[in-house]
């Protein structure tokens, strides 16, 4: 008999977000949406959107279809306004005076579009005829090269009227956003000259382009309703056409998006899908906190699969949204989740990891999806990051073919030998790597800089993990002295460690040892060489992860003991919270280094920081900001914090549950199965991960251990 699936694979009201209330300007990120082409931010305003990005359109941050009642804006009653995201939709309500408004916002699938429901009750006694104003303006533009800055390009457009609804268009006439509702209504200009100068955002705001208003008839206790689309393209004719499609049936578009992310979900743990490559294995348990992290990070990556016309690979995985970085796809992020899209989607990992062995990996942090050009600076973990992104693929598709390839010239193995071996590049008077400055590392952190344990036991692992690889390619004699150079490094990694305090010192380039209580350290070192510390590290690192770093619901970066704690404010690496893989990877370690328990008992407060749609780039710790109904408060993306609402390295909790709780550890070029190291039998020993795929096999991983081939 088939097992019933009806709560291993997730539906959208599963993945809902507690409703969340709030005043103007709150401590609150604006949700996002996206349709799997472009992305639209959901700001505090009743109606309002931003930052709607179809590529090659973009926009900016550009703000529009704010909402006004009778002449006066919404946002100025201050009146608390409140969001229920799901996958599918942001639903907004407010009660003002006489009137009750809801609106239900969703980008509409399969167009460069998105739809914003608008119904409005009368609660009062009386009839009453409601104006209801949205204005509008836009910043289409069509940028002919990468995008390489956080925030997508975006220019004034000129606008012009059409029936119930603007027109907008950019200078060079390459992209055009058409705004407007699908019922009658007045529609003005603004009137306003066209500024001469770009004035500064926050001084000037944004070119108001004009507006539209709704006059809806609403007898007491009735409901009246109209709806308002967005759409891009990159000629008149298909915005507008695009425009038409959603304005016919705006209600029907809210339906169709439902439906559209059930079905995503659906496939994303089905075998032979048709959406995706490759699947996911379902997660049979009765430990609710477990089966809530194991969806929350499935959401968090494909939520960033990109299919829009003109994407250089096809299909791309974006690191961030709404609000920063589209179209590009940060390394270091993608090997966070490598196990996930090992599983989930192998053939754009494939693609994307030739895309990457191509280029120089040492002159930038990632790759645009618009131009397959790079982007940004060298990031210090890069080596670590295709190492890993290379094993994983390799150990769960079991495509070794791929080592023979020879993108950028070179076979894939010889990539690998080098990237174990960049690290001998970076010494100086030391035999560890000097890893620079924070810029490379993690940017907000003063004295995380040159010789860190994290990316130097990384190293070690790097080489054995290499040296693995290449012995079951036949390279019996490389594999031997990459092993052999790997043992030899170990002490000297060790030597960073800080007797009796859990954590380790940063080696500067004069000798200094500076101690930094950071979870990168405790992640790293703990998931890469545990096995080579001693019994009491171990338990010492434990002790200061307990003492300085978790919290009920979230974690600490960097320790408040720590000195630098009063370097920055940015809640991603310091003090005041963490990024969205942080917690997973520490309990990843807590795993390695024998303290399975520690991490199990954690695991309801970390769920219950699920509670606000995929994780954030940042999540403040409960210290810092109160919790939003008991689940650590995304950061927004304001200064100082500049934080994403959501961000792809979500899958480091896929990983946690496959690789750390349930020990699967494949082997390249074995078909035996490792889950000698699992733990989740203390939590649930009857969890069962059903169908996982290993190359072109699908077994089901049972809690203790037992591997069966899948019905």
């Amino acid at each position: 008999m088939s097992p019933d699936l009806s709560r291993a694979i997730p539906k959208v009201d599963d993945l809902a977000a507690d409703p969340v209330t709030h005043h103007y300007d709150d401590m609150i990120a604006p949700s996002g949406l996206t349709n799997l082409l472009g992305t639209a931010r959901v700001d505090h305003d009743l109606t309002a959107i931003s930052a709607v990005t179809f590529p090659p359109v973009s926009q900016g941050l550009t703000r529009t279809a704010v909402c006004f009642v009778d002449g006066r804006l919404v946002e100025s009653h201050g009146a608390p306004i409140t969001h229920e995201w799901r996958p599918d939709r942001v639903r907004r309500s407010v009660s003002l005076p006489g009137l009750d408004l809801t609106t239900v916002t969703v980008c509409a699938p399969g167009e460069t579009a998105v739809a914003v429901d608008v119904s409005v009750t009368n609660t009062g006694e009386t009839p009453r005829n409601a104006a209801i104003t949205l204005s509008l303006t836009a910043g289409a533009t069509r940028s002919e090269t990468a995008w390489l800055d956080a925030e997508a390009p975006h220019e004034p457009d000129t606008a012009s009227i059409g029936p119930s609804r603007l027109v907008f268009a950019n200078r060079a006439g390459t992209a055009f956003s058409v705004q407007g509702v699908d019922t009658d209504a007045a529609v003005r200009l603004s009137g306003i000259a066209p500024a001469a100068t770009e004035h500064e955002v926050g001084i000037g705001g944004i070119e108001r382009g004009g507006e539209v208003t709704v006059h809806l008839e609403v007898a007491p206790g009735t409901t009246a309703r109209f709806g308002y689309a967005h759409a891009t393209g990159t000629t008149e004719d298909d915005a507008t056409a695009a425009f038409e499609r959603i304005a016919a049936d705006v209600p029907g578009t809210v339906i169709a998006a439902e439906a559209f992310w059930n079905a995503q979900l659906n496939a994303a743990f089905r075998p032979g899908n048709g959406e995706f490559s490759g699947h996911l294995p379902t997660l049979e348990t009765t430990s609710e906190p477990l089966r809530r992290l194991y969806w929350w990070g499935a959401l968090g990556v494909i939520w960033f699969r990109r299919d829009f016309a003109g994407n250089m690979l096809g299909r791309s995985y974006d690191t961030l949204m709404p609000n920063y970085w589209a179209t590009t796809t940060f390394i270091w992020d993608y090997s966070l989740s490598s196990i996930t899209h090992a599983l989930l989607d192998p053939e754009p990992m494939r693609r994307q990891l030739r895309h990457w062995i191509a280029s120089d990996i040492h002159t930038h942090f990632g790759t645009s999806s618009l131009t397959g050009g790079p982007v940004g600076r060298w990031y210090s973990v890069n080596d670590y990051a295709m190492t890993r992104l290379v094993h994983d693929y390799l150990r769960f598709t079991g495509d070794t073919g791929l080592l023979d390839e020879a993108p950028g010239g070179r076979p894939v193995a010889e990539h690998l030998r080098d990237w174990a071996l960049a690290w001998r590049d970076l010494r100086g008077s030391s035999p560890l790597a000097d890893y620079g400055e924070i810029d490379n590392l993690l940017e907000c952190v003063s004295s995380y800089t040159h010789e860190v344990a994290s990316l130097n036991a990384a190293n070690v692992w790097n080489m054995r993990t290499a040296a693995a690889i290449l012995a079951t390619h036949g390279e019996a004699g490389e594999a031997k002295a990459l092993a052999a150079e790997a043992d030899a490094l170990v002490d000297a990694v060790v030597d960073l460690y800080l007797p009796g305090s859990g954590h380790f010192v940063a080696r500067q380039p004069d000798g200094t040892r500076v101690p930094v209580r950071h979870t990168y350290d405790f992640a790293v070192v703990g998931t890469t060489i545990a096995a080579d510390l001693p019994e009491e590290v171990r338990r010492e690192m434990v002790d200061f992860y307990e003492r300085e770093l978790q919290t009920e619901v979230w974690m600490r970066s960097l320790s408040p003991w720590d000195p630098d704690a009063s370097f920055s404010v940015r809640p991603d690496h310091q003090w005041n919270g963490a990024y969205p893989a942080w917690p997973a990877d520490a309990a990843r370690s807590l795993v390695a280094l024998g303290a399975p328990s520690v991490a199990i008992d954690w695991l309801p407060g970390l769920a219950r920081s699920a509670n606000q749609g995929p994780p954030g780039q940042a999540h403040f710790t409960e210290e810092a900001m109160p919790a939003v109904n008991g689940g650590a408060r995304k950061a927004p993306p304001q200064l100082p914090y500049i934080i994403d609402w959501a961000c792809s390295s979500a899958g480091a909790y896929v990983a946690l549950v496959i690789e750390s709780f349930f020990g699967v550890d494949p082997k390249v070029g074995s078909e035996h199965l490792d889950t000698s190291r699992g733990c989740v039998a203390d939590l649930d020993p009857h969890a069962v991960l059903r169908g996982l795929r290993l190359g072109d096999r699908l077994v089901d991983v049972h809690a203790d251990g037992t591997v069966k081939e899948s019905a």
